[in-house]
């Protein structure tokens, strides 16, 4: 079973509502400030778990799968 194309989407689509990226697209946000977020802690809810998917796809060089 691979990743759900529907998240995979919206990571390319979904802006970031807040903070020093906010109205960037997710899959934009570089893999440093994803870190310090998961440090502080990520939001909850849908953008929470989208920010958590996007560290993990980065840190694992899976940016293949955004295109």
């Amino acid at each position: 079973m691979g990743p759900d194309p529907e998240i995979l989407k919206s990571l390319t689509r979904a802006k970031m509502p807040f903070g020093k990226y906010k109205d960037r697209i997710l899959s934009e946000i570089p893999v440093y400030y994803l870190e310090w977020m998961a440090r502080k802690g990520f939001p909850k809810g849908k953008l929470g778990m989208q920010l958590e998917t996007l560290l993990v796809i980065k840190s694992n060089g899976l940016e293949h799968l955004l295109r």
